[in-house]
């Protein structure tokens, strides 16, 4: 909140009085925003606690039940756990904010996202779990009850073993460790009070699984502290890392995390980190996500990421939208990604905003280490159902001063590109032919590259870090010629 009734979500600005708590003076996603309450228990919330009770009467007085945006299942969820967590931190919710709110709980029983799945589902149970917990009663007792239906079941299938949450997005998977520290934060609340078991069977089933998810989220963050935009991910949705790293210690402060590995495997996911001396890569050789479930997937399959002293150099295209714009679509598509496309076609068939038909799978993953290189290769079959059945295969050479980037496309086809697109504070340029040429870091490093194989051009781009923000950036496209192409980054 920027003021007693106006606020910034998705870096966009918009007023209660002149827009109103539903309508189309702003998208969806944005009104959702809206009907989360995140404000409540943001960072110096204690100050606008005014704000805060006279906002919540409007709620009430604005959106009747079943009316709206705001009775949707999912912005529900996250009003109903906000509204919990506030009365909980030392707020008093007024006669009527405690009538509404048992109101929402019991809207949200005949309601949950059982055909959505995934994210939603579990933010349902959440949600019915602290509800349940907070009043008393039979009727309370029967959240419960459902809620710890649906963790019992959702808990092992969202959570890998790897501790990677199953739709293997970097802003999802930090969501998801918010969700499971929230949970097991509230069980301890009520740890001496009648439905204590509840809770404690909760505990049981997520303790266990944390310190897998808080490194997870370690080995899929850059060193300046933020995740990779693998999926759709976007910075500033989820709590920061270090945020969590902060919750985390709260709630289990005798779990210490061990240091990153130069390879860092995270085998269910399908992910791979590689560190040497100054650079940090951060290889996607992962499925899309779960088959039944690729809403939040990117066609990305053999992307990566690049860091180099500290600072992001090579970057995913990122998220700034969601819905069925030309916009969304493109942001999912494999050129938004460093990795090839074939034909300009995508190497999975993203469409409809959540969508995916034909997807590619990954295979015949190969890592091997010794102390003069970092080598991973893999290949996917995403261009299968094109004429030629190509497949694109990808090796990662990872020495102390270097990256090298192979990419082979076998098959028939008429084109194959590769992207490499550079972070915008990265000045980049080329020789006049196109063949090598120098980035500039934002404090002056220089980081030389060189197209050892394959036709390269400089073209401008856009990166999206964050919703509702484009940046213009720089880059690389190289052809593949005779069905390879191989290019060199130096540093010193």
């Amino acid at each position: 909140m920027t003021g007693p009734r106006s606020f910034v979500f998705l870096n966009e600005p918009g007023a209660l009085d002149e827009i109103g708590w539903d309508g189309e003076q702003r998208e969806k996603l944005w009104r959702y925003n809206q009907h989360y309450f995140d404000d409540l228990n943001a960072i110096g919330a204690t100050e606008r606690h005014a704000w805060h009770v006279a906002l919540i009467e409007d709620w009430i007085a604005h959106n009747p039940p079943g009316q709206g945006n705001g009775w949707e299942p999912y912005p529900l969820s996250l009003r109903i756990v906000n509204w919990v967590k506030w009365a909980l931190s030392g707020s008093e919710l007024s006669a009527a904010a405690l009538h509404s709110l048992a109101v929402q709980a019991r809207w949200l029983t005949g309601r949950l996202e059982i055909h959505l799945l995934g994210n939603h589902l579990f933010a349902n149970a959440k949600a019915l779990l602290f509800a349940g917990l907070f009043f008393d009663g039979e009727e309370a007792d029967g959240w419960r009850r459902t809620a710890l239906k649906i963790l019992a079941r959702e808990i092992p299938e969202q959570f890998l073993p790897d501790g990677g949450q199953f739709e293997l997005s970097t802003m999802y998977h930090a969501l998801a460790l918010e969700d499971a520290l929230d949970l097991i934060n509230v069980a301890a609340r009520y740890a001496g009070t009648a439905p204590a078991e509840d809770g404690a069977r909760v505990r049981g089933w997520l303790i266990p699984r944390l310190p897998a998810m808080r490194r997870w989220l370690q080995v899929m963050c850059h060193p300046d502290g933020e995740i990779a935009l693998f999926n759709d991910a976007a910075i500033g949705i989820a709590p920061s890392v270090a945020e969590l790293e902060g919750y985390f210690a709260r709630c289990l402060p005798n779990a210490v995390p061990l240091p990153l590995l130069a390879v860092e495997r995270l085998p269910d996911s399908g992910y791979v980190r590689l560190q040497s001396g100054d650079a940090v890569a951060l290889l996607d050789v992962a499925r899309v996500g779960p088959d039944y479930l690729p809403g939040h997937a990117h066609a990305d399959t053999l992307s990566f990421e690049l860091s180099l002293f500290g600072q992001r150099v090579l970057v995913n295209g990122g998220t700034s939208c969601y819905g069925t714009s030309a916009e969304r679509l493109r942001q999912r598509g494999t050129a938004a990604h460093n990795t090839v496309t074939v034909d300009g076609q995508d190497s999975s068939e993203v469409w409809g905003g959540f969508r995916v038909a034909r997807r590619a799978y990954p295979a015949g993953l190969s890592l091997l280490e010794d102390a003069n290189c970092l080598q991973v290769s893999c290949s996917h079959d995403g261009y299968r159902w094109l004429k030629g059945r190509p497949v694109h295969t990808r090796m990662w050479f990872l020495h102390a001063g270097s990256l090298a980037v192979e990419d082979n496309v076998s098959g028939g086809y008429g084109e194959a590109v590769a992207h490499y697109r550079f972070h915008p504070d990265v000045a980049v340029s080329a020789d006049p032919y196109g063949r090598e040429g120098v980035a500039v870091l934002a404090d002056g490093r220089r980081v030389g590259w060189q197209i050892e194989r394959g036709a390269g051009e400089l073209a401008p781009s856009s990166w999206h870090p964050r919703f509702g923000v484009a940046q213009p950036c720089m880059l690389l496209r190289v052809k593949l010629v005779g069905q390879s192409a191989r290019v060199r980054f130096k540093w010193m």
